[in-house]
């Protein structure tokens, strides 16, 4: 019996669409280790502080924080923010790195989640706001929310 089609989540960033324009995103699988797989399971994983960067044509995903459980990990001194391996496809990442270096996108960790079985990240292509851009973000949510009180009342 296979599993659900649809993505369970694990973390979410959700100050990254806060900070920034999200121009596209990509799929992105985690070369990780088994205690990493189990703290996951157990949701045990946060991605605020994180952030990929691109070295010698590959991308790594650094300072998400995976909090080890205590009994996965016996044998292995486990490192909660240890930088780990982005699993792409040549092109995607050639695309990427020409749009990292030449467009000034940044790429932002969006959403951490289990895809048939395996954990795969969620990687924005971003452009960063400025502060006026978050208050007009702001200024408008708190419009819509506005005019949907006014339209249940009257």
């Amino acid at each position: 019996m296979s599993q659900a089609a649809t993505p369970r989540l694990i973390a979410e960033n959700r100050k990254a669409r806060f900070d920034y324009f999200i121009e596209e995103r990509y799929e992105a699988g985690l070369a990780l280790q088994g205690w990493e797989v189990k703290a996951m399971r157990a949701g045990r994983a946060q991605l605020q502080e994180a952030y990929v960067y691109l070295r010698n044509g590959e991308a790594f995903l650094f300072g998400a924080h995976l909090t080890p459980l205590a009994a996965a990990s016996t044998h292995v001194a486990a490192d909660p923010t240890r930088t780990r391996k982005l699993l792409l496809r040549r092109s995607e990442l050639q695309g990427l790195i020409g749009a990292v270096e030449r467009r000034g996108f940044t790429l932002v960790p969006l959403e951490l989640y289990w895809k048939q079985g395996r954990a795969k990240l969620a990687v924005g292509l971003a452009k960063g706001k400025k502060q006026h851009d978050k208050r007009a973000v702001e200024k408008e949510r708190d419009w819509q929310r506005e005019k949907a009180r006014a339209l249940r009342r009257g």
